[in-house]
Order: C-alpha cells, then sequence, then structure tokens
C-alpha cells in the first residue's frame, strides 16, 4: 500500500523551460516545466505566475521524471486574490485596529480598536460599546487572512511513489493572447519587383509574463465549441527558409494538422500587456505586376435586384467613374517565395523623384498557400477614368427575354499606355449569351465576363456588347 504522510505544500520553481503557443483567435497554449521535490504519499503543489485568463478546464500537469509513479488526486484554480476589501472581509466579525494621524505635520498617532461589523458601501465598527459608521484611520492588520493570494495560482494534490526532485509539465490554455501578421512591400521605380518584408505582432494580455520562451504561431482558422459560463470566466528576425533570403532563418514554417506553423528560432519573452514584433520573413526583387480593373457596376450581382425585380429596366444603371489599381504576385517558389503567408496588413511603398520612401497604399490578405497569387488593391488611378451606359434596352416576357447593349468608355491622362481591365456583371438571369461584342471578353465565372482593354496615352477606348438573357 502506499504510505500516506501529512499534506505537504510545496511552492513549485521558477520555470526552466517555457514554450507559448499563440493562434489568431485569442488563444494561447502555454507548456511550462519547473522543478519540484515530492516526498513519498500527499503532496500539495503551489505553482504561481500563472496567466490571470487561464481556462481552469484546459489545465493539464504529469511528472517527466517518474510519469507512471505520480498521480493527479485533485488540482485547482485559486484567484481570490488580495484587494483591500477582501482582506477586510475575511475579518468581518473580527477585532481590527484603526489607526489614526493628526497634527499639522501628522506627529499625533492614534487608534481605535473594535469588532469589523460591516464594509459594505462604508465600514462599521462595533467599540467600546459604542457603533462607529466610517470612523477615520487605516486599517492595521497582523496577518493575511488564510486562503488570500497576491497572485492567480494553480494547486494540485498529487499522490506520489517516488520521493525526491522531479521536473514537473504544466500545460493550459488561456484567453487574452493573438497574434497578427503585417507585411511591407516596396516597389521598385517600374512597380515591375519589390522587396518583402513579413512581421509578426505578439499580443500578451493573459495576465502573466513568460520570459525566455519557445514562441511558436498557428495561422488557420482554429474551430473552437462555445463553453458554457463560468464564474472564473469573469475574472479580470530575419527571414524563415525562403529561395531569396540570404540570412539564417529566424522563423521556421513547418505544417501542423491543416494548418501552418512558425516556430521562432531563438527564445524571447513576452511581457504581460505587451506588443512584440518578430520579422517572420524576407525576400527581395519579387515580380509584380500593376493591373488597373475598372468595374463600374462593382455593386451589381445576380439575384440582388429589387423588389420590382430582374425584370425593372432601370435596374443596373448605376456606374462609376474609379479604375482601381491592384499589385498583384504569385506566391511561389520561382519568384522568390512559395510559403504559406498567414492574413494580414501588406502596406506598400515606393520611393519618389527626391529618393524619400512614401506610402502607396494598404490591403489586407486572407490566409494564401504557396503557389498562388496575391493581390493587393492600392487604390484609385488618378489618371484613369471609366464610364459605363447602357445605350440600348428591349425585353420580351411573353417570349421570356431580355436584350441590352452596354458601352464602356475609358480615357488614359497618363504620360504611357495602359491596358485596363474592365469587368461586366452579368446580373438579370443565369441563362445568358453575348450576341455582339466589340472586344475579345473572358468568362470569369457565371455571372461575370472580364475585358482586357489597351488604352493609349491621352487617348480613348470603347467597348461594346450586347448580351440576351432568356429562360
Amino acid at each position: 500500500m502506499i504510505k500516506t504522510t501529512l499534506s505537504l505544500m510545496l511552492l513549485a520553481a521558477v520555470s526552466s523551460a517555457t514554450e507559448v503557443t499563440v493562434y489568431n483567435s485569442n488563444l494561447g497554449v502555454v507548456k511550462e516545466v519547473r522543478p519540484i521535490v515530492l516526498k513519498n504519499g500527499i503532496n500539495e503543489i503551489k505553482v504561481e505566475d500563472v496567466a490571470a485568463q487561464i481556462d481552469p478546464t484546459s489545465v493539464h500537469f504529469k511528472s517527466l521524471t517518474a510519469p507512471d509513479a505520480v498521480t493527479v488526486l485533485e488540482q485547482d484554480f485559486r484567484y481570490d486574490l488580495a484587494s483591500p476589501d477582501a482582506i477586510l472581509n475575511r475579518y468581518l466579525g473580527k477585532e481590527i485596529e484603526l489607526q489614526r494621524v493628526s497634527g499639522r505635520d501628522g506627529e499625533k498617532v492614534d487608534s481605535v480598536k473594535g469588532i469589523l461589523l460591516s464594509n459594505s458601501n462604508g465600514r462599521v465598527i462595533q467599540s467600546g460599546g459604542k457603533i462607529l459608521i466610517n470612523p477615520p484611520g487605516n486599517p492595521v492588520l497582523t496577518e493575511l487572512p488564510e486562503g488570500l493570494l497576491t497572485k492567480p495560482t494553480l494547486v494540485w494534490k498529487l499522490n506520489s511513489t517516488k520521493g525526491g526532485s522531479h521536473d514537473g509539465e504544466i500545460s493550459y490554455m488561456t484567453a487574452g493572447m493573438s497574434w497578427s501578421a503585417d507585411y511591407v512591400l516596396v516597389a521598385d521605380k517600374d512597380d515591375a519587383k519589390g522587396d518583402l518584408t513579413a512581421w509578426t505582432t505578439v499580443v500578451n494580455n493573459s495576465g502573466a509574463t513568460y520570459k525566455d520562451a519557445k514562441l511558436k504561431l498557428v495561422a488557420g482558422d482554429v474551430h473552437r465549441a462555445e463553453a458554457p459560463m463560468r464564474a472564473y470566466g469573469m475574472m479580470k528576425a530575419r527571414a524563415m527558409d525562403m529561395a531569396a533570403a540570404e540570412t539564417a532563418p529566424n522563423m521556421r514554417e513547418s505544417s501542423f494538422f491543416e494548418y501552418h506553423m512558425y516556430t521562432l528560432a531563438r527564445p524571447t519573452t513576452l511581457e504581460q500587456n505587451s506588443s512584440k514584433q518578430v520579422e517572420m520573413a524576407s525576400a527581395a526583387n519579387i515580380p509584380i505586376r500593376k493591373i488597373f480593373v475598372y468595374d463600374g457596376a462593382e455593386n451589381l450581382y445576380y439575384g440582388g435586384f429589387g423588389s420590382s425585380g430582374y425584370w425593372d429596366p432601370n435596374y443596373g444603371l448605376q456606374s462609376n467613374k474609379k479604375v482601381s489599381v491592384i499589385l498583384e504576385l504569385d506566391n511561389k517558389k520561382s519568384s522568390g517565395l512559395g510559403i504559406p503567408l498567414p492574413k494580414g496588413r501588406v502596406r506598400v511603398y515606393k520611393k519618389d523623384d527626391d529618393g524619400s520612401l512614401q506610402f502607396a497604399g494598404e490591403d489586407s490578405i486572407d490566409h494564401t498557400p504557396k503557389d498562388e497569387k496575391v493581390r493587393v488593391k492600392m487604390g484609385e488611378a488618378f489618371d484613369l477614368v471609366g464610364e459605363r451606359k447602357r445605350s440600348d434596352y428591349s425585353s420580351d416576357l411573353n417570349r421570356r427575354r431580355f436584350e441590352e447593349t452596354f458601352e464602356i468608355k475609358l480615357r488614359n491622362h497618363k504620360d504611357s499606355d495602359a491596358t485596363v481591365k474592365v469587368v461586366e456583371h452579368l446580373y438579370r438571369w443565369n441563362n445568358w449569351k453575348i450576341v455582339d461584342s466589340s472586344a475579345k471578353y473572358e468568362k470569369k465565372d457565371a455571372q461575370t465576363i472580364e475585358f482586357s482593354v489597351p488604352v493609349a496615352k491621352d487617348g480613348e477606348s470603347v467597348v461594346t456588347y450586347t448580351v440576351k438573357y432568356s429562360w
């Protein structure tokens, strides 16, 4: 039989090894190894400096030294932290002393003693047969009441059949941690190549500091079950291995389940209430393409018509004059990339005529696997103008058909020629046919066609097409 000793309370030493994995969705997983000393029988171990936003249901402990010799009997998360009110509430019905200072320079000190009757909405004590309400003075207490803690604390009751020193592994999930990716793209003079740098920003508001931790970041949309409400839940470098990189990797990328994981090559400290940036990747001279897109009826889509229905002759006449500017790059190894890019914000810079770096635009990208395209919308072109109008329309509901003709004009006030992609949405019905067109088009999906239209400098180009709907 196991010999049981008196319960022994030990405080686990400072963590000797810490690993922190941070997800995109307000979640961190912390794993620590702490040296502890156990005796044969029942031991009680306290671990301080854990996250205040810990999920107690996720806590796990095991002895790495002798996993089969140590059994977890109970585990508690204690968060009844010491505060003036919490301390005084433990003294209800007990004698306290109020120390008072008087005199111009505070040289006179006296005190009053009495039984604390209430500490709610004011202090009430009974002293010398009298009831004193909100008497002046600062409480002077002899000791911290039992059970109150200065820090959130994990407590385990362990049964050990092997006494001596152990390495105890502690792991838990905590809220208050997240990370995001930010990209800086510096385009060259001709917008043909660019230098890309990726940064990660790790935010730690979990309620604990993690010193010299091995940091891992998980990119992907991880599903989590909604937890029931609980009382405790209300508590308050240089590039990774890329083809164009010239320096030693600072972050190593690897697959993890159906996600991607990025591991920092060196330990780092995540201070509580801090935001830390680490360079994740960099690549130079990536080929980029500047694309002009004119979507004159951007918000039109099949099924989006109003109460009058798709037969409303006035539906689809809206038009804007803005021509969007997009930078596109291929996330391929041959382009100097070919790595999974976490979702984040891309800021683009470019040198002006004086050689100063200027901000040119920004956009957000989603998680982008390797060998996929990355598109960054920069803004609207100043010197390109589009104009869209319907020039003809006819309908015959008895014969179940519509027919309409559109004219798209593009004007180029730049000092160079430009090619504009014209996007048109065929929104009236899913059965359509282009019966006439002044230029070649490409069918992009079931309701969208696209023209590639060259426009000479200081010139104008016109595209017309006629579409017939039938059902």
